[in-house]
């Protein structure tokens, strides 16, 4: 499955989720390919501090020329992160995805952003079907704020969207294993992190986490 990880807002945490969700497969020992497609190359970069410090599995990662379908298709899982510096590539990712995953943090800001990217999704692709889901990234974690609520209701009642439950709170610990090459759950194996990680990758991938258990192995 070609998954696609993108918005039309910077800053909503894109690379982040990609590359925890990344790492996450592979340490379920699906074969992953993923793909740069932001002249920001974020990425590229954490992907070299990981090899450089020597963390397994070694994360490969492919910048825009594998946006083709002879590239994409080569793995069981393939993720691609998109940003709109370059709309040429989003476009061409689009064309290549089976489905779309929005990282929305919680603000009104976001949610306009979330609504303008549905409906430019569906001009790219005229009258062909995908899914396109979104989930809550850096929630607050104080309950007296209103803004994550009020996002999540907003995000539920949108049109030609699926929203996940499973969202990630703002947590340092995603910063902090980030700039060190490592996934949250690797650098904070017990953490709430973790904890969120796992049940946003369980919603996005229900069926490995089946074959995981049935073969006795725990979600990590």
């Amino acid at each position: 499955m070609v998954t696609v990880i993108g918005s039309l807002k910077g800053g909503s945490g894109k690379s982040t989720i990609t590359f925890n969700l990344a790492l996450w497969l592979l340490t379920a020992n699906v074969d992953v390919l993923v793909i740069d497609a932001d002249p920001q190359s974020t990425l590229l970069d954490v992907a070299e501090v990981r090899a450089e410090d020597g963390h397994l599995p070694i994360l490969k990662i492919h910048d825009s020329t594998a946006l083709a379908e002879a590239s994409v298709r080569q793995a069981d899982e393939t993720l691609i992160d998109i940003g709109t510096s370059s709309m040429e590539n989003v476009h061409r990712a689009l064309i290549l995805a089976d489905r779309i995953i929005v990282p929305v943090p919680p603000s009104q800001a976001d949610v306009w952003s979330t609504q303008r990217f549905i409906h430019y999704v569906h001009k790219i692709l005229g009258i062909r079907k995908l899914q396109i889901s979104c989930f809550i990234n850096r929630g607050d974690t104080d309950t007296t704020i209103p803004e994550t609520e009020d996002t999540q209701i907003a995000l539920a009642s949108l049109p030609g969207i699926r929203f996940i439950k499973a969202g990630i709170s703002q947590n340092i610990v995603f910063r902090r294993s980030f700039s060190e090459g490592l996934a949250v759950f690797e650098l904070d194996p017990p953490g709430k992190g973790t904890l969120e990680l796992n049940a946003l990758a369980a919603a996005l991938y229900p069926q490995i986490v089946i074959k995981l258990i049935s073969k006795n192995i725990k979600p990590f």
